[in-house]
């Protein structure tokens, strides 16, 4: 059985920079965000965190002929309806339900089972105990809570609201299109409205039953090789003070990774800058700072941030 870290949490939120440090401990294979594995590579070719092209990485096809006796054997169409027929949030509620009927539990398990099948496949190939699947979605979360065959473990990544819309209004590139696509921009007011669903609703995940740990992206930061050590006693994985060598005074050496998609850090080689990105307490608007406070304030507080934010 395939013992699965899946972390969720909306978008900008820090799950790479957790992913890629995660990646670096013995017996972790971190896979990036599955739920984009289907368009964006077994179907359009991007690259792989390794650099090369998805159909030529040795390890995806390794995972791919294991998992479907090759990629091409995938029906992405079908896996894309069944995306839109159960994983989306608005189906929530009716997936935290303690029974599904039976024709929605037949299509959340056949989904369930496409990633069931990378995450096993995916651990054998690399050998590693615990393989982590950085998707974020709430939804798809959900979904894995009725999925057969793994050991489902959530870890629930938090920053501050007012931080992750100011990140959502900027420009960034995705490099594996080579420069030709961008990743996805938010209005503040788009990006509070999805930071208070999507955390709400792992919070509905633990109250479920589903193991999860929560951590705070500005926490992480601050005392990284403690994070990494909670994160690990969590995932039931030992580990030394060896083990966190590679993370040193305010940086991280990381090594090469086959992150399938996300955020472009998955293409970091080398040494990483550990450090928080507080740029949002000077450039973001005090309009916009405080529309985002207003609608995300019960949740700030609940996760223990300040209201009032003097400028840095």
């Amino acid at each position: 059985m395939a013992r699965v870290l899946f972390l969720g949490g909306l978008g900008r939120s820090g799950t790479t920079l957790v992913e890629r440090l995660l990646g670096e401990l013995p017996s972790v294979c971190a896979l990036g965000e599955i739920v984009h594995l289907w368009q964006r590579d077994v179907r359009d070719n991007e690259r792989c965190g390794c650099g090369a092209r998805f159909a030529a990485c040795t390890f995806w096809k390794r995972v791919g002929e294991l998992a479907f006796h090759g990629w091409a054997n995938v029906d992405v169409e079908r896996v894309h309806a069944l995306r839109d027929a159960v994983e989306r949030t608005r189906f929530i509620p009716r997936l935290a339900a303690d029974r599904l009927p039976r024709e929605l539990l037949l299509q959340v398990r056949e989904y369930a089972g496409f990633y069931t099948r990378v995450y096993t496949a995916a651990a054998e190939v690399s050998g590693a105990q615990v393989v982590v699947d950085s998707s974020k979605h709430s939804a798809l979360a959900h979904v894995l809570r009725w999925a057969g065959g793994i050991d489902l473990r959530v870890v629930h990544v938090v920053r501050d609201a007012r931080g992750v819309a100011y990140s959502w209004t900027k420009t960034v590139a995705r490099p594996e299109t080579d420069g030709s696509d961008e990743m996805t921009r938010y209005s503040p007011g788009r990006s509070a409205l999805l930071w208070n669903a999507h955390n709400a609703a792992f919070g509905l995940l633990a109250r479920r039953g589903v193991p999860v740990r929560r951590i705070r992206y500005e926490q992480f930061l601050a005392d990284p090789r403690g994070a990494l050590t909670s994160l690990a006693d969590f995932a039931e994985l030992p580990i030394s003070e060896a083990d966190l060598a590679f993370v040193g005074d305010g940086h991280a050496d990381l090594g090469v990774g086959h992150s399938a998609a996300g955020n472009p850090m998955r293409f970091t080689v080398g040494r990483l800058p550990l450090r928080r990105d507080d740029a949002w307490v000077r450039a973001l608007p005090d309009k916009q700072r405080r529309l985002v406070g207003t609608v995300c304030g019960p949740m700030l507080r609940a996760y223990g941030y300040p209201l009032n934010v003097k400028e840095a």
